[in-house]
């Protein structure tokens, strides 16, 4: 959920504005944002968004924020196409103001002065920013890798790169993710030999690839891959269709094949189709997974492939997993990306690093995008390679970069939000500290009634046929206690929750091992 701010002459910039998608520690929540306080309250100073590229984790917050910041957006053609349809999908298209800038060309956003370089990576038009102040240029690569075939775009050359390390680097940002790769990330154009070679060989077999649908390089190479091995193409998942049909309206994608319809597909000979399907990370809705369920239209039997032509991102090895294991309960060929070269990543490896640092030469580097060991280890690398100074930043960090010493400056507030169903909220509130206890533990609900009667609810108790015992015993131990209440006590409201509260929640731990909450409600009668 990239969101960086630059501060000068008391102005703001912001780049990118992205979300997360939730996991295990925000149950029942899809998104999760950066909590933007620190900039909603200059926001009379902020003077732009300027996005880098298209994937989520870079725009994914713009229906959800940019309409309140009041500021201009500012992105090349092919992004600006996607952020003008979650804009009209949010009903904010009027509401925010989306300025379109072609590529190289100079642009002023307060003090600031920005160019869009083009740099390789897993999505049309990934750019790094060079971002021009009146104290030194700060070039913010975005995310990014080297690649002699690209497929899509022309990215910025060594050549380029070179004449702006000449003129002055004083700052360089730059992703982190890959830092631990010892070797180079590889090129799309590998992957289509790689592809090619894979899909031809399992003549007479139904072949489903699932990959990221934003990575239209891919799409391009398995058009391509479609065509040189006689399979007609056909597409399942929303995401795909939506991603070609952006691209083509943009300029990329004009040779894909025309595709056909799922019916159309099942009809031809097992060996004359090529599936693109979404799921490659495990989702439960995708296509792929619905596929090896057996509930779409798309039918894979035994003995036909599937090509996972993508990385499986960490944290989703369990869904992923899945999905790879009821395709081979089915007898489906899984092949991945560890069998086979049918996957490059959009992010620079420890060689493309030191090929960077040679090329631009700049004062500060600042590692960004990855967790903190990869930050800290690329310090490492930048240093050893001849850089004079690294900023290891946290989220939350003011950092210096002109005017003294760079470093530290200060910390700000830098926590989390969630979409928790139409609400935005924070991350550690009680409503989600509450629900992860639940998750964890359980909860039982108390009701005192006229006279002292008492009612008894587990859920998610793990008791099963222990159950009507548990509740027995509970409604006992929680009408002892009240009627231990003595004095003011045995007529005072909050006495007689608290008791009941702790006799049921030991009751609960004595039954299960749990410390569930409790919920006590008093009866007015």
């Amino acid at each position: 959920m990239n969101v960086n701010l630059y501060g000068c002459q008391g102005r703001w910039l912001m780049v990118d504005l992205g979300m997360t998608f939730s996991g295990n520690e925000y149950p029942g929540v899809d998104l999760v944002f950066a909590d933007l306080a620190f900039i909603e309250e200059r926001a009379d100073r902020l003077d732009g968004i300027v996005l880098t590229h298209a994937h989520e984790d870079h725009i994914g917050a713009v229906p959800y924020f940019a309409a309140d910041l009041g500021v201009p957006l500012y992105a090349t053609p092919f992004t600006a196409d996607l952020v003008r349809r979650k804009l009209q999908e949010a009903g904010l298209v009027d509401e925010v103001e989306l300025i379109v800038v072609d590529d190289a060309e100079r642009f002023a956003v307060g003090p600031f002065d920005i160019t869009y370089l083009p740099l390789a990576h897993s999505i049309a038009e990934g750019h790094a920013l060079l971002i021009d102040t009146p104290y030194g240029r700060v070039f913010h690569t975005g995310d990014w890798k080297l690649d002699d075939e690209p497929i899509i775009g022309e990215p910025t050359t060594e050549e380029e790169l070179r004449a702006l390390g000449d003129e002055g680097v004083l700052a360089l940002v730059c992703d982190s993710t890959n830092v631990f790769n010892p070797q180079e990330s590889g090129s799309e154009g590998g992957v289509y030999r790689a592809l090619h070679q894979e899909v031809a060989k399992w003549d007479g077999r139904r072949v489903l690839v699932t990959t990221f649908a934003s990575n239209v390089a891919r799409l391009h190479t398995l058009g391509a891959v479609a065509v040189a091995t006689g399979r007609k193409l056909c597409v399942a998942g929303r995401s795909l269709d939506r991603m070609i049909e952006v691209s083509q309206d943009n300029g990329y994608l004009t040779d894909f094949p025309e595709t056909v319809d799922f019916d159309t597909a099942m009809s031809l000979p097992r060996g004359e189709v090529l599936i693109i399907a979404t799921g490659g990370q495990g989702e439960p809705r995708a296509a792929l997974a619905r596929v090896a369920e057996g509930q779409h239209p798309i039918e894979l039997s035994e003995g036909d492939v599937v090509l996972f032509s993508s990385r499986q991102i960490p944290g989703n090895e369990i869904a992923v997993g899945r999905v790879q294991n009821l395709l081979a309960e089915r007898g489906i060929v899984v092949v991945t990306d560890r069998q086979s070269g049918i996957h490059v990543s959009g992010h620079p490896g420890r060689p493309e690093l030191e090929a960077l640092y040679g090329w631009l030469r700049p004062e500060i580097l600042v590692p960004v995008h990855g967790e903190m060991r990869h930050m800290t280890e690329q310090a490492r690398l930048g240093l050893a390679n001849g850089i004079p100074r690294a900023v290891v930043q946290k989220n939350g960090d003011l950092v210096r970069l002109a005017r003294g010493t760079p470093g530290k400056l200060a910390e700000i507030g830098a926590g989390r939000l969630i979409l928790d169903g139409d609400i935005i909220a924070p991350a550690d509130g009680e409503a989600m500290v509450m629900r992860r206890r639940i998750a964890r533990e359980g909860l039982v609900f108390v009701v005192i009634g006229p006279a002292g009667s008492v009612q008894v609810e587990g859920v998610g108790i793990p008791l099963d046929e222990d159950y009507p015992a548990f509740v027995a015993e509970t409604r006992t131990d929680v009408a002892n206690a009240i009627g231990k209440l003595r004095g003011a006590d045995r007529r005072d409201r909050s006495a007689i929750t608290e008791a009941a509260r702790l006799a049921a929640r030991r009751s609960a731990t004595r039954w299960s091992g749990k410390r569930p909450q409790v919920r006590v409600l008093v009866s007015e009668g």
